[in-house]
């Protein structure tokens, strides 16, 4: 991955089970995973590289975190994916102008979405 001068580059998140989340992330999105250490992963094949700490806490925008929002040619396809794999629709499809979205909680209760073009 290039880096680019004043470009988002890397994003980290809270994770009470490292092994679960990702478990969950290579299942779905085909992430890889490097481990460092015990309480630290790094995933890429993301799109954006990044990485999981071990921690209690989690990323929800209901307490103000950002959300990041995941692109799917097929949804339902998807949100087929992220319910096999154990993850919870926390907020179920809807139309918006532009498109169609659904949130999901992966197993360690991070919030992320996921948005589609218009059926």
């Amino acid at each position: 991955m290039k880096n680019n001068h004043e470009m988002l580059n890397y994003v980290e998140y809270p994770a009470r089970d490292l092994e679960a989340t990702k478990a969950f992330f290579t299942q779905v999105f085909a992430w890889q995973f490097t481990d460092y250490g015990p309480d630290y992963t790094a995933f890429s094949g993301a799109g954006l590289d990044g990485g999981f700490y071990r921690s209690d806490l989690n990323a929800q925008t209901s307490k103000g975190s950002a959300l990041l929002v995941f692109y799917s040619s097929d949804i339902a396809q998807t949100q087929a994916k992220i319910e096999q794999a154990g993850g919870e629709i926390s907020t179920a499809l809807f139309d918006f102008p532009g498109g169609r979205r659904f949130h999901f909680v992966e197993p360690s209760g991070n919030e992320f979405a996921v948005w589609s073009e218009p059926a």
